[in-house]
């Protein structure tokens, strides 16, 4: 496997990966309603955005020339943030390849391009009910930060998020 970052040929294969893993990893978190309206289309001109603008910066990880899975990140989003705390924004992995390592591979480039750019601290964001990703997130070094949670609805249904920080240089 390899990581590099997307070109505008993996724009496709980056939505078709995010909408299939919310359908999957959220089923029993997000309404169903929500997760069936969710549109490969839409999501694909949203990637083709964010590729050409750089914004948020994008890595795939491929096997054989196929995505299996991406994860973009860049300045953490949270008002009152240093410009020296990154955020990943989202990593998803085509449910096929969970456990093979994908995810790791992409979280190290990360972490190595964002400790390149002078990042010290990297913050995401997690349902609590994801007990799957939070194990992935403990293995690669964050923590929940004690305090910082927030909520919001879809579908009728309020959600909520708690965040995860990981240092960079440990």
């Amino acid at each position: 496997m390899q990581v590099v970052h997307a070109a505008p040929e993996d724009a496709r294969a980056v939505a078709e990966i995010h909408v299939d893993t919310w359908r999957v990893a959220y089923a029993s978190i997000v309404p169903a309603d929500y997760l069936a309206s969710l549109s490969v289309e839409r999501r694909e001109a949203m990637w083709r955005e964010c590729i050409a603008t750089g914004v948020p910066e994008l890595l795939v990880v491929k096997e054989a020339g196929v995505v299996q899975g991406w994860l973009s990140f860049g300045q953490r989003r949270d008002e009152g943030s240093s410009k020296a705390e990154g955020e990943v924004w989202a990593i998803y992995v085509t449910p096929s390849a969970w456990s093979t390592g994908a995810g790791r591979l992409l979280w190290l480039r990360a972490r190595e391009l964002m400790l390149a750019q002078g990042f010290e601290s990297c913050s995401l964001w997690v349902f609590p009910q994801n007990h799957r990703a939070i194990k992935f997130y403990h293995s690669a070094g964050f923590a929940h930060d004690g305090s910082a949670s927030k909520s919001f609805e879809i579908s009728g249904t309020q959600l909520e998020e708690v965040r995860l920080v990981s240092r960079l240089d440990g």
